[in-house]
């Protein structure tokens, strides 16, 4: 049987490390623009390039913080 949470976990790590890398490829400040986000649940804080934008939007601003948080008390 697939945990289908920790596959999410994993595709949302991924999606973010990837949008992370995609804005610091052009100096933006990434981790900033998605902080903001989700802090404030504006979409317009995160860059549209490479569809930035578009692929944190599909990801649950509550999941992203409790991922974080489990990984902070690691």
């Amino acid at each position: 049987m697939v945990d289908t949470n920790s596959v999410k976990e994993v595709d949302y790590k991924q999606t973010i490390k990837e949008i992370i890398s995609d804005l610091d490829n052009v100096n933006y400040n990434a981790i900033k623009q998605i902080t903001e986000y989700i802090l404030t649940g504006e979409i317009g804080y995160i860059s549209s390039y490479r569809e930035c934008r578009s692929r944190v939007s599909n990801l649950s601003r509550r999941d992203l913080v409790e991922m974080m948080l489990k990984e902070y008390v690691k």
